[in-house]
């Protein structure tokens, strides 16, 4: 199938990395089950506080981890949703323009009709051909749902 004929997806439809979020949720749990075991062994010298600001510090590079791996591309009836690592951006169809990925930047990027071109995190340019299908299937829905597919 060449990939001007890869069909639009059934919606909604997500995409996210995989390897990023294994990557990112299993570092995740190591840092806490660490952080945990840590504070159980820490010899006397260390009182309860700071025990618990062990646990507590672990939670928190566990929560920006979470961060890294919640990131996503959403497609739905109405438009599109770009889950990145610090926000959340919700385009209608007809505000979509365009999807991009090259092989020098990490994720694809997605073009506005406000000018704005926003980095979809979601679509990691790591993942290779898993990526490059993802964007074939967001192009045909940009061209069916969005600014271009709308013929005038």
């Amino acid at each position: 199938m060449s990939p001007e004929n890869v069909p639009a997806p059934p919606l909604p439809v997500v995409w996210r990395p995989r390897k990023g979020r294994v990557v990112a949720y299993g570092f995740a749990g190591l840092v806490i089950v660490g952080a945990v075991i840590l504070a159980i062994f820490l010899p006397p010298p260390f009182t309860l506080v700071d025990k618990i600001a062990m646990v507590v510090l672990g939670a928190a590079i566990a929560g920006v981890l979470h961060l890294l791996g919640r990131c996503r591309v959403e497609a739905d009836e109405t438009g599109l949703t770009l889950v990145n690592a610090l926000r959340v951006h919700r385009y209608e169809w007809p505000e979509v323009l365009a999807v991009t990925l090259t092989d020098s930047e990490p994720w694809a990027k997605i073009d506005f009709t406000d000018g704005a071109t926003i980095g979809a995190m979601g679509l990691q340019g790591s993942e290779k051909e898993r990526t490059v299908q993802q964007v074939r299937q967001l192009a045909a829905l940009i061209k069916e749902r969005g600014e271009a597919g709308e013929g005038g």
